[in-house]
């Protein structure tokens, strides 16, 4: 008998489930301690949580038998996913349960704005009979720009285009094959749909990227009668210049139903009629929560019983069964594809990888499915892993041309990797020095030496003396200690590269001094391990 724990409120149709399959038992125990969990934990093969539950390391000590965690929703901040894969525990969770229920309340919201229902019903309820004052707008027509074109942007374009709107949409990674089969007009640039759209709705995960895209500068370009809404993540917006925008009229209206900090610090919202406000109601319907709910149920049992696994989150430990050189390139394609998702910045149009010497004999599959989750990561808020990395590159239209050549050139193994976006294209060459040793030795075309660990920095700029020491000088005075280091340069274009790895993350103040420097042309930062 396979017993599967439920420790937090779920939808009865996903316990139903568990117990109508044979050999299988739902037990049901919420609002449990992290000492009541912990001492429990081990007695069963599997565990469903929603967002409640924290399966922290000490949950996990001592966990038995358990074979699988499924997270009922999106996110599993609550799950302490490494440690769950030192113990061979297989996670999952239900990423697309709950996208027709954010598109919908997308429309919803979109729908509200235009026809002032919130206003309008609180004034009626007031006692007041103000037709004229709530004068609203039609859908029909209008220019709906979609930011963020994943599952829940295009399902929110495929309602809109249903109340026969216009679309423009952008996705900073890449826009999915059916985007303008359906009648989408994709965009390479944001500030066409800051400047055209009569509607803005966000799809994308809050990063380092998205954190404040839209903010005083995006406002001052947009239409005064723009209306804006956000179902994705809270600080995507700024919040301070959104209400700017509303106290000014630069903008007719926004509607919020997330948050940066939940619930909301920052209330300016109550100031503005015109400002729908809904506490981050996205995923709940009953529909979306009986979908994952079945589907949480569904995946842990087939993964527990030795079935399929889908949409895990992690993937056992193969050590000592996949080739040193092998595990050592992977870790190597991952720390590479991280750094050219910053240094190669907009949307991927073309991706090549190449394989020579040694590495080009193996299978590679491994090191390709890596230098992806490196590269996408900070574009989805789902972790991606070996399972699914491939999969969720297939559905933007991104695809990956392997080249393998067993010859060597001066070292005795290589990857390249050369990712062309709508901006840039940029190559990066990576080996590992005698099985252990990771090193870049090359990026576009700059023949240079450099361990990629920690926080990386990169900086190409004029070919002049000083570079080094004022670098150093300006990352010394900031107390951040240069780890490694390595140069480039292309004299004939009076052009270098520095490339360095840091002990920590530079603030944003001492990344600007670094900028102002009149020798620097490009500079990125990014955390590598």
């Amino acid at each position: 008998m396979f017993r599967v724990l439920i420790s937090d409120k779920l939808a009865q149709e996903g316990i139903d489930l568990l117990n109508s399959i044979d050999g299988v038992e739902a037990v049901v125990n919420t609002g449990m301690s992290e000492d009541e969990l912990a001492s429990c934990i081990g007695e069963y093969d599997g565990l469903i949580i929603r967002s409640a539950t924290k399966v922290t390391e000490k949950v996990l000590s001592n966990s038995g038998k358990l074979k699988g965690i499924a997270r009922a929703g999106v996110g599993v901040d609550n799950i302490d996913i490494p440690a769950a894969t030192r113990k061979g525990i297989i996670v999952m969770n239900t990423p697309g349960g709950n996208t027709l229920s954010a598109a919908e309340h997308t429309m919803a919201l979109m729908l509200g704005l235009s026809r002032n229902v919130v206003p309008a019903c609180d004034s009626l309820k007031a006692g007041a009979w103000d037709r004229k004052k709530y004068m609203g707008n039609q859908l029909n027509g209008k220019v709906l720009g979609v930011i963020g074109l994943g599952r829940i942007g295009m399902a929110v374009v495929k309602m809109a285009l249903g109340f026969n709107m216009k679309v423009l949409g952008y996705d900073p990674l890449a826009a999915p094959p059916d985007a303008e089969k359906l009648g989408v007009e994709v965009t390479d640039d944001l500030e066409k749909i800051y400047k055209e759209a009569d509607y803005i709705s966000v799809h994308v995960p809050r990063n380092e990227q998205t954190l404040n895209m839209i903010s005083k500068e995006q406002f001052d370009i947009m239409k005064p009668s723009v209306r804006l809404i956000n179902c994705a993540r809270g600080g995507i917006i700024n919040e301070d210049a959104l209400y700017d925008a509303l106290a000014d009229k630069k903008v007719a209206g926004a509607a919020l139903d997330v948050f940066p900090t939940e619930p909301p610090k920052n209330e300016r919202f109550k100031e503005f009629e015109n400002c729908v406000v809904t506490p981050h109601l996205g995923a709940s319907t009953t529909e979306a929560q009986i979908e994952v709910a079945v589907e949480a149920a569904q995946i842990l049992t087939d993964a527990i019983k030795g079935g399929p696994v889908k949409n895990a989150l992690n993937a056992p430990s193969t050590a000592g069964v996949i080739p040193v050189i092998v595990t050592k390139y992977s870790e190597l394609s991952r720390r590479i594809g991280n750094l050219m998702s910053v240094i190669a910045p907009g949307k991927i149009k073309n991706l090549k990888l190449e394989y020579r010497g040694d590495v080009a004999d193996v299978d590679e599959q491994a090191v390709t499915l890596n230098f992806l989750i490196g590269l996408l990561q900070r574009h989805f808020e789902m972790p991606l892993n070996m399972v699914n990395a491939a999969v969720m590159a297939k559905e933007r239209g991104i695809s990956v041309d392997v080249t393998k050549n067993p010859e060597s050139t001066d070292i005795s193994s290589s990857f390249t990797a050369t990712v062309v976006t709508d901006k840039v294209s940029r190559t990066v060459t990576g080996t590992v020095f005698e099985n252990s040793h990771l090193k870049i030795v090359g990026i576009d075309g700059f023949s240079m030496e450099f361990s990629p660990k920690g926080t990386a920095m990169v900086i190409f700029n004029d070919d002049k003396p000083g570079v080094i020491g004022t670098v150093g000088t300006v990352c010394g005075k900031n107390n951040i200690n240069i780890c490694t280091m390595g140069v480039g340069q292309k004299p004939e274009v009076n052009q270098a590269i520095l490339a360095v790895s840091l002990d920590k993350q530079p603030d944003e103040k001492t990344i600007e001094e670094l900028k102002n420097l009149d020798f620097v042309n490009e500079i990125y930062v990014t955390k590598l391990d």
